[in-house]
């Protein structure tokens, strides 16, 4: 997907890029190869690759739920900014915080949000599980993404106490999602959460299959979760 590929794909779908934005995800592309080279950021670097599989893939979540309707953005595990960063040069007004557990990647994100001219943007190095327990964050969030971090028994624990009640937590994920559903549906229950809707779609260009989850916060989470740091992974709710 080159770079008029990909604003005709996206103005597709109601989302316009203007110069500006055009120029942001450019210099983004030019320094996610740049710091690729002294850090392992991503394991794609070709630039038309970036486009569709980073850019793209990211902002597809704005094609299900609507980011101009909420404020407060909390990414976990976003890596090298995905798929928050997309999004929020989409839609400036967000407030976003990431979450990451790499310091190394925080140094990029920092830097990387100075070039960008990004505004209203905030780098966190920690798990999710501690974030989950801190007063400043705990159910804070209209909005907790996550792509390609852990599957939906896990990542529920990692995201839901994050968002506020009322608020939601939206996964990108790719194939196979209805075993991970299936999985994940005590966790979503346990933790406060209910399924809206999942909506699966194919990357143009290459047909790989993604989807979109989104989970309405429906209660408190209670007190005892997020478990401690690990638990999660190595012992799934459900």
């Amino acid at each position: 997907m080159n770079q008029q590929q990909f604003v005709t794909a996206l103005a597709e779908q109601g989302l316009d890029v203007s110069e500006h934005q055009l120029k942001q995800f450019q210099r983004y592309y030019e320094l996610l190869v740049e710091w690729n080279e002294k850090m392992n950021l991503t394991a794609i670097t070709a630039e038309e690759d970036v486009y569709l599989k980073h850019f793209y893939d990211s902002i597809t979540a704005a094609f299900y739920f609507d980011f101009t309707e909420v404020e407060t953005v909390c990414d976990v595990g976003a890596g090298a900014g995905f798929p928050s960063l997309p999004i929020k040069i989409m839609f400036p007004h967000l407030k976003v915080t990431i979450i990451d557990s790499l310091n190394k990647r925080i140094g990029f994100l920092n830097m990387l949000a100075t070039e960008l001219g990004l505004e209203g943007v905030a780098f966190h190095h920690g798990r999710a599980e501690e974030f989950g327990k801190n007063k400043q964050f705990r159910e804070h969030f209209d909005v907790v993404t996550a792509r390609a971090v852990a599957r939906m028994s896990v990542l529920a624990e990692y995201c839901l106490p994050l968002a506020k009640v009322g608020g939601q937590f939206v996964a990108l994920k790719a194939a196979k999602l209805g075993e991970e559903l299936e999985e994940g549906a005590t966790a979503l229950k346990v933790l406060g959460g209910n399924l809206r809707e999942s909506f699966q779609f194919q990357l143009p260009g290459e047909e790989s299959e993604r989807n979109i989850v989104i989970v309405d916060k429906k209660r408190l989470t209670p007190g005892k979760y997020p478990r401690k740091a690990g638990t999660p992974a190595k012992d799934p709710l459900g």
